[in-house]
């Protein structure tokens, strides 16, 4: 894993009311109930955004990108720019390139640690989304020093409790609050059966916490993605478009991996432009409008070709394939 993907990590381990949005009915692809707009996750470009970022999101805008979902790594008295551009300005030229952002990853490494729960990261970063005009703040992943922790349903009910309550602040912000996967959410719970992300479907307020699938994570740790929209209908607010390299299918949350630590199992993984990998994305994504799904984001990790060229593959397959 690079020092960039690395340092974000860390700094990130810190259904129907859409259809009443401004454009709301017409966001959808007419006849399968899908968004009609194709989104990204602009870690995909992170390496670009941090050399020149007003380049990087024009030529992504060109692309045919009309959605993107930042990510942003707390720090104490940082000074809210994403990749040296103030907020303001981000805002500004996402509108110029005919661009929005519906949603965003902020750490919450303090709010989400047992025998911490400071809020004052939740506080500062709220306002980041607002200003942006998002809708959903998003938690990307659980705190660093929790990765490799032995799963308890105890520990998953206070990460429920907190989610809970940032959702009450969130609310009066006029955000909601949505979780974002990977594996170590699935790994069997020590203390009773079932896995950390079950106990979060269950524990959460469901008109208040969402959640956002990443498919690619949720494969990899041996769930099916159209099984975990049956148990939570309409919380799925967006999915990660992220394909699994047909050469490493792999599922990496396994009896034989259960004493390997989160790094290592990080750096097994292995990732495909969307549409050339080995993910039924058509099967998944009849699925998603009962789920709840309003947004797509294009990901991956780690790309090992032109960057451009590569989300340009992923975008060319999604909105010609996908959402015909």
């Amino acid at each position: 894993m690079n020092q960039s993907r690395r340092l974000f990590l860390q700094q990130a381990s810190l259904a129907a009311a859409g259809l009443l949005l401004p454009g709301g009915m017409q966001a959808f692809a007419s006849g399968n109930g899908l968004p009609k707009k194709v989104g990204i996750q602009l870690y995909t470009m992170r390496d670009q955004l941090d050399k020149n970022p007003t380049d990087t999101l024009t030529r992504i805008a060109k692309i045919g990108y009309q959605e993107v979902e930042t990510y942003y790594g707390y720090t104490p008295g940082s000074a809210g720019k994403f990749w040296g551009l103030p907020v303001k300005e981000l805002k500004s030229l996402l509108a110029s390139l005919n661009m929005t952002s519906p949603s965003g990853h902020y750490g919450l490494n303090n709010y989400l640690t047992e025998g911490n729960g400071k809020d004052d990261e939740l506080k500062a970063q709220v306002e980041y989304a607002v200003e942006l005009g998002q809708q959903y703040f998003v938690i990307p992943a659980l705190p660093m020093a929790q990765w490799d922790a032995t799963p308890t349903a105890s520990h998953y009910k206070f990460i429920s409790e907190q989610l809970n309550k940032a959702a009450e602040y969130c609310k009066k912000a006029g955000l909601k609050v949505a979780f974002h996967n990977h594996f170590w959410e699935f790994k069997p719970l020590a203390d009773q059966a079932g896995t950390g992300y079950e106990i979060m479907l269950k524990n959460t307020d469901p008109g208040k916490v969402f959640f956002e699938l990443d498919l690619f994570w949720a494969i990899k740790s041996g769930f099916d993605p159209v099984k975990l929209f049956a148990k939570a209908p309409g919380r799925f607010f967006a999915l990660h478009i992220k394909d699994i390299d047909k050469a490493k299918p792999e599922v990496l949350v396994s009896p034989a991996n259960k004493d390997k630590k989160a790094m290592e199992l990080l750096s097994m993984a292995s990732f495909a432009d969307v549409g050339t990998g080995a993910v039924d994305f058509k099967r998944i994504l009849a699925k998603a409008p009962a789920a709840g799904v309003k947004h797509l984001y294009v990901e991956q990790d780690v790309i090992k070709t032109d960057h451009f060229q590569s989300i340009a593959n992923s975008y060319a397959y999604v909105k010609q394939q996908l959402l015909k």
